[in-house]
Parts: structure tokens; C-alpha cells; sequence
């Protein structure tokens, strides 16, 4: 919302009725299985809410973390917090965010992803344990947001900030400038 905001675009919130519960997923040895995974997620998104208005861009994302060959979800309890945590200390994982967007009521659509590379340094296990302790981790793919106290876990960043976040600006500002482009070009 933040994001939205500072660029000027008035939005309106649509739940999705999708179910993210994934907390672990390991992946086969498709190299682009963690894009697909990341891209089905957010077309569900935007199809689970497509009805409910007329006119309009619908804007779905999803972010995951990805760590060798396992897809971090959000965790559902400490336990899963702690574990992801643990994982990811001392280590170097990618931060994959899909990006889908639909108008309507053209119905046209574009579709992108970013991926970032992040290393954690050495977690302390007091560290880990005092973070799982907030709300913090638990709607946040791999456990951490690093817009928050988990931005200190973070030793090094080799790609976008605002993808790690969880809206990667550029590549979504290319991708609604091209479907707004496009929703033009096809009125004309």
C-alpha cells in the first residue's frame, strides 16, 4: 500500500479467496519452477477477484523465497518461524516476486516476475527467537520482512530492494505502462 501510494496510484483492496498455506515446497529439477510457482499464485489471485468490479487493473503478486531447492511460504506458527529462520542463516537465497495484471473490462494482460539474491549473515539463536516472538514473520514468505527488524539479519542485497518487500517498482511500473499501452492501442 505504501508503495501504491508514493507512486500516485489510487487503488481499492480486493481479498482474494486463494489459499496461500504453503510453508515448505520442494522443488523438482525444472529450473523455472519457483517462477512458475510464484506466477500461477498470482493469476489465481487476480482471477479469484476479477468479478468483482468492471473497470479497472487488478494488480496480484506473490513473493517467495527460495533456498537451494525448497519454496519458503509464510510460516504458520514459531516453530515454522524458527525453522525458516535457521535455514536461512549464514545463507543465500532468492526473493522471487510474480507479477500479474489484468484490465478490464479488456480483459488483456501482462505478466513478469523479479528475483533478488539476499545473504544472511549468522543468525544468533536469541535473535531468531526475539523476531519469532512478533507478528512479523507470519505473512512473510520465508519468515522475515526486510522493511522491518529482519532487514538487520541481512548482510548483503544483489538485485532490487522493493522486490524483497515485496513489490518490485520498476518491473511493475514497465508492466502497467505496457498494459495501459496496449488497453489504448487496442480502443483506438
Amino acid at each position: 500500500k505504501m508503495i501504491l501510494r508514493a507512486l500516485g496510484i489510487k487503488y481499492q483492496i480486493l481479498v482474494p479467496k486463494v489459499n496461500e498455506t504453503i510453508s515448505f515446497v520442494t522443488l523438482t529439477n525444472r529450473a523455472n519452477r519457483a517462477v512458475e510457482f510464484a506466477q500461477n499464485l498470482a493469476k489465481k489471485k487476480v482471477e479469484s477477484v476479477k468479478n468483482q468490479i468492471k473497470n479497472g487493473i487488478i494488480i496480484g503478486m506473490d513473493t517467495i523465497v527460495v533456498l537451494g531447492k525448497k519454496i519458503l511460504g509464510k510460516p504458520k506458527n514459531q516453530r515454522e518461524a524458527k525453522r525458516m529462520l535457521t535455514m536461512l542463516s549464514g545463507k543465500s537465497h532468492k526473493v522471487i516476486t510474480a507479477i500479474y495484471l489484468l484490465h478490464l473490462p479488456s480483459k488483456k494482460s501482462v505478466q513478469g516476475y523479479e528475483t533478488t539474491g539476499v545473504k544472511f549473515r549468522k543468525l544468533k539463536n536469541s535473535e531468531i527467537e526475539q523476531y519469532i516472538k512478533t507478528k512479523k514473520p507470519y505473512d512473510k514468505a520465508g519468515g522475515y520482512g526486510i522493511q522491518n527488524k529482519a532487514g538487520l539479519f541481512v548482510e548483503s542485497i544483489n538485485g532490487g530492494y522493493s522486490n524483497v518487500v515485496g513489490l518490485p517498482v520498476a518491473k511493475f511500473l514497465k508492466l502497467f505502462k505496457s498494459l495501459i499501452k496496449d488497453t489504448q492501442a487496442a480502443q483506438r
